[in-house]
């Protein structure tokens, strides 16, 4: 996606990245997990800020919290790139994303929706629903249909 993007700080796995979120707020520190699902042929992508915690005096990703440091599509488009190269790494893996609440997860469907040409040269894009027995289940990706979230897999090239 040619949009600006923060530089990504990755570990040896490619599976944590982090980030700072520069703008009228001050910086933030932002964290991306990779997480292998019950599968570990899907991994869960979970975004948020780097929050210390003080009872358990450990650092936590909080993906609730709104930092409203107005620079959205900036950090969006740094998410998309972890994708890029998460799936660069581990091409045979799925990457599952939603939003922690439905307005978040409508964001990123529109957020596909505007990139879905770019998007689609290099990934399957699939939207996730839940079946009659409460079971996640992928489906082709629809612009005008609701998820309760979303699988990419990169294509083999």
């Amino acid at each position: 996606m040619n949009y600006q993007k923060y530089d990504l700080y990755k570990n040896s796995n490619t599976t944590i990245f982090e980030f700072k979120s520069i703008s009228r707020n001050g910086e933030i520190k932002k964290v991306i997990l990779f997480k292998a699902l019950q599968s570990e042929q899907i991994y869960n992508l979970a975004f948020g800020d780097l929050i210390y915690n003080e009872t358990e005096q450990k650092y936590l990703l909080d993906d609730s919290v709104i930092t409203n440091n107005g620079d959205r599509n900036v950090i969006l488009a740094t998410v998309a790139q972890s994708i890029y190269i998460f799936t660069e790494k581990y091409p045979e893996k799925m990457v599952f994303f939603k939003g922690s609440t439905l307005g978040r997860t409508r964001l990123y469907r529109r957020v596909i929706t505007i990139n879905l040409e770019e998007l689609s040269k290099t990934f399957l894009i699939f939207g996730a629903i839940k079946n009659e027995t409460g079971n996640v289940i992928n489906v082709p990706f629809k612009s005008n249909k609701d998820f309760f979230g979303f699988i990419l897999k990169r294509k083999e090239l």
